[in-house]
């Protein structure tokens, strides 16, 4: 019931259907916003101050969906995707590299889906550039295999979704929020003109901390990466637009 989560002070919104084999997130968007217009309405009654963290796929126009129907202020509504995408990407690091996914920096930016951008222009081992440790190919199979990571876990199961990783990424995140570590998480946040983007929820570097979204940092990217990030942003607005009716 929605009304459990009464005065709390984050709520992680996971309802939706599940990513059956051969879909993509984007097939979820219909059946999963009138799922989430209802806990959306649920949660801004019972717990109209909460900060909220979507995992709901769609996750990027599912997040948008949320902040607008709630009309809670953007850095209280963001979602977990750049943590999980993130995880993932330096574990198949470490795994190419032989070495502990500890030592291993790394980022996605962008949207939570194919069309991720994993920042291997900043990707380091301990301080050392992957890009110096491994070859252009390597690098092309990680960064796709990050993309496809929650397909392939999605056809391994046969039925149902990831969990386990997602988990691990919630539990960082409230805890970030809870103890106001202020740690610098990749989320799809509401962008308001950062990275020359506004109106729209992609993955992007914040300092997560008591409050929410304490602010986006607009870091300097690789003009690929700018063009991707642009490209996510008007392939997002288009599903908003076409599925979900904004303008």
């Amino acid at each position: 019931e929605v009304r459990d989560v009464a005065m709390a002070d984050v709520v992680v919104v996971t309802s939706g259907m599940p990513r059956k084999p051969g879909m993509t997130r984007d097939d979820l968007v219909k059946a999963n916003a009138d799922i989430i217009g209802q806990v959306a309405e649920g949660v801004k009654l019972h717990a109209p101050d909460a900060k909220v963290l979507m995992v709901t796929n769609p996750l990027d126009p599912m997040t948008y969906h949320f902040c607008k129907l709630t009309g809670f202020e953007p850095h209280r509504v963001f979602g977990m995707a750049g943590v999980l995408d993130s995880a993932r990407l330096k574990y198949f690091i470490a795994q190419k590299a032989g070495c502990s996914a500890k030592d291993v920096s790394a980022m996605v930016l962008g949207g939570h889906g194919d069309e991720m951008i994993p920042l291997m222009s900043s990707a380091t081992i301990n301080g050392i550039p992957v890009k110096q440790l491994m070859t252009k190919k390597e690098i092309e199979e990680i960064c796709e295999r990050t993309a496809n990571g929650g397909g392939e876990i999605v056809n391994l199961l046969q039925q149902g979704s990831a969990f386990y990783a997602p988990a691990a990424s919630i539990a960082d995140t409230v805890e970030a929020i809870l103890l106001d570590q202020q740690r610098v998480l990749p989320c799809s946040v509401l962008l308001e003109g950062q990275f020359g983007i506004s109106d729209v929820c992609l993955g992007v570097p914040a300092v997560v901390g008591r409050e929410g979204i304490m602010k986006v940092l607009e870091i300097e990217l690789e003009e690929e990466e700018k063009k991707r990030l642009l490209r996510n942003a008007e392939n997002t607005k288009k599903v908003l637009r076409t599925v979900l009716g904004y303008a």
